[in-house]
């Protein structure tokens, strides 16, 4: 398999990019109340796993790739915690963002398993 020349050719990029634009979507029908709460936080940690996927994808070093992806892992997990907050505050909800999300996790674990196995 021929290496990515861009970070958008990878899928867990593509994936993670997917997640963000349907947490923008989600946190639009959000109450205006939390435009400065839980819809800002939504959407900064969302978009947080897919820019750490993009600079790790930049970096030269396995130490350093491996660490970014490590940081994406803090954001998913942090967007996991914020959707089971919308949820149980009643707001709108698609189960589909928590199965996507978990899709975008592994996809980052194998992706920085391969890196730091890599010679």
């Amino acid at each position: 398999m021929e290496a990515s020349k861009r970070f958008t050719e990878l899928i867990v990029w593509q994936k993670a990019h997917q997640f963000v634009l349907n947490s923008y979507k989600l946190t639009s029908r959000f109450p205006k109340e939390e435009i400065y709460g839980l819809t800002s936080q939504l959407r900064r940690a969302a978009v947080s796993i897919a820019a750490n996927i993009a600079e790790g994808f930049g970096k030269k070093g396995k130490k350093d790739k491996v660490r970014y992806f490590n940081i994406s892992q803090g954001s998913i997990e942090e967007c996991k915690y914020y959707l089971i907050l919308a949820r149980d505050l009643g707001y709108p909800f698609e189960g589909q963002m928590e199965v996507l999300l978990e899709e975008v996790s592994k996809l980052a674990n194998n992706y920085s398993r391969a890196i730091a196995n890599s010679i």
